[in-house]
């Protein structure tokens, strides 16, 4: 049980890592997943993501705690728990982010993450089948493709941005995101092209590389000040690895800040309030966290069987579909449901897109926990950058405990504000005649007209969309917790590599740049001296 290098966490970041080591013969890589091996049908059929909200087979259905910005509501906090984590789970949408995103880590004390020093990183990442430009790589691992089967209302909510006023876009990762379009997404002949898909499921074989599923990783111990053991639980039994150059943690924006607290690694006050011994106070870690908030407007089209839905006629072509992916991985449940979508500001004056939409070709209540008959569809109102921060907190030291999860929705007054102008600026498309004349919008959202009465539905409404980040985040300051190459201030043999080092949220989706930030973690690693 003694290793080069042991990855805590088989999820997006977890899954680059252990491919890129193991690439090298002569290290030994182990990598540790709580959750089951990605064998489920729901991972790798597509349109499985509507019933993973349903079901803990392949996720861990977290929750916040009561939130003061949502009315005392808590929110649902669902996270990937098996290979590939949330990249076997997710919506599939390959979205990079803005430039300036980068940028402004370097400003905020980030040295080496600019736009430009992480381009080549995302070029490395990826193999587009379609876009053959200098904004796009063809010889990466991880597969990029448009939709096989676009959804005819995808190309109506397209064509009713443009009414609206919106450019047409074929690529929101070319030089300027701004614009309506379909999105590409992270498939592969009709399957989804998870990050465990795409760096770890090919090398299984190799002999130097060790995954291991069912195991709960408790803590870390230090050996001479440094960073050299696991403890881990699986199948009840204690389980202890060594790791002689690092360990690296990769267990996402909840776990890793918690693993690092059981570690005594974290702030001070919180660990003795728990009776942990304090190893390193590092007051940062688990603070930070912040996501985007989503609002979901939702809206009726009787009778549209194009567009998926609870009926008889529904459930049918739903049974044909299902043969025809079986058969030939082709056809409507190709589908990642949020098919296409836009960029845009709420304010002309805004330096940058500050607003995401997400067209879903259903109607999605409450995660899609909650079943409606008939057939519709919504669209997803996503706040790009928000003001608003919390943090996560141990509830206990038992590491099969949930942490505490606290981001503060909406309590920024200056995020509720921007979503509500993101909201309305939302609606204006749904009511283009190229949508208009298929559906309507949901009365409790139609009807909230003023400034109050919109904030009072958006409190209502709002939760997120599964993007926590900056738990650990980087940076130079007393407040942050890993350096510029992600190593963990004053504990040697220690990174921690996943979406909690972003130091502020990209705008979009947060896959891709993890996988990002995988790969330039790998080439330090490797370049570094044991």
């Amino acid at each position: 049980m003694e290793f080069d290098f042991v990855i805590v966490g088989g999820g997006s970041a977890g899954c680059v890592l252990a491919g890129r080591l193991s690439e090298d013969p002569a290290l030994q890589v182990a990598l540790l997943e709580a959750g089951p091996p990605d064998t489920s049908a729901l991972i790798h059929c597509p349109a499985g993501i509507a019933l993973m909200a349903r079901t803990d087979t392949v996720t861990q259905s977290l929750s916040t705690v009561p939130q003061p910005g949502l009315l005392g509501r808590r929110g649902f906090q669902p996270r990937g728990r098996t290979l590939g984590g949330s990249s076997s789970t997710n919506a599939m949408a390959y979205i990079r982010g803005q430039a300036a995103d980068y940028d402004t880590w370097v400003q905020m004390g980030c040295p080496g993450w600019s736009w430009d020093e992480v381009l080549p990183s995302f070029l490395k990442a990826e193999h587009n089948e379609r876009i053959h430009n200098a904004w796009h790589g063809q010889n990466g691992p991880l597969n990029v493709t448009d939709l096989q089967s676009p959804n005819v209302f995808s190309q109506r909510f397209v064509e009713a941005g443009v009414q609206a006023g919106l450019v047409h876009t074929t690529d929101f990762n070319g030089p300027t995101q701004e614009g309506v379009g379909l999105y590409q997404v992270t498939q592969r002949g009709g399957e989804r092209f998870s990050a465990a898909k795409a760096y770890l499921t090919p090398h299984l074989g190799r002999p130097n590389l060790h995954v291991m599923t069912g195991v709960t990783v408790d803590r870390m111990g230090l050996v001479d000040g440094v960073a050299r053991q696991v403890h881990a639980w699986r199948d009840g039994q204690a389980l202890t690895l060594s790791a002689r150059r690092e360990i690296i943690l990769s267990a996402g924006a909840f776990q890793s800040p918690a693993i690092l607290m059981r570690s005594g690694i974290g702030p001070a006050a919180h660990l003795q309030s728990l009776g942990i011994g304090v190893l390193r106070d590092l007051p940062g870690v688990g603070e930070n966290l912040h996501d985007h908030p989503d609002a979901v407007l939702v809206a009726d089209a009787p009778g549209h069987t194009d567009l998926i839905g609870l009926s008889p006629r529904g459930v049918w072509h739903t049974l044909q579909a299902l043969w025809a992916w079986r058969q030939h991985r082709k056809g409507r449940l190709t589908t990642n449901f949020a098919e296409a979508g836009a960029f845009y500001k709420s304010r002309p004056d805004a330096a940058q897109p500050d607003i995401q939409l997400h067209f879903v070709v259903a109607k999605l209540v409450d995660h899609g926990r909650q079943l409606t008959l008939g057939h519709g569809y919504s669209l997803h109102v996503c706040l790009l950058q928000p003001d608003s921060r919390g943090r996560v907190q141990l509830a206990d030291r038992d590491p099969h405990s949930a942490p505490l999860i606290d981001p503060q929705f909406l309590s920024d007054p200056r995020d509720v504000q921007r979503l509500r102008d993101g909201v309305r600026q939302a609606q204006r498309i749904l009511a283009q005649p190229a949508l208009a004349a298929y559906g309507k919008e949901w009365a409790a959202s139609a009807d909230a007209r003023s400034d109050e009465q919109l904030e009072h539905w958006l409190r209502q409404n709002t939760d997120t969309v599964y993007h926590p980040v900056g738990t650990c985040r980087m940076g130079q300051d007393k407040m942050a917790v890993v350096d510029a190459k992600l190593r963990v201030h004053g504990v040697p043999g220690l990174r921690v590599v996943d979406a909690s080092v972003m130091p502020r949220i990209v705008s979009g989706n947060t896959n891709a740049p993890t996988i990002m930030i995988a790969e330039r973690a790998a080439d330090w690693i490797r370049g570094s001296r044991p």
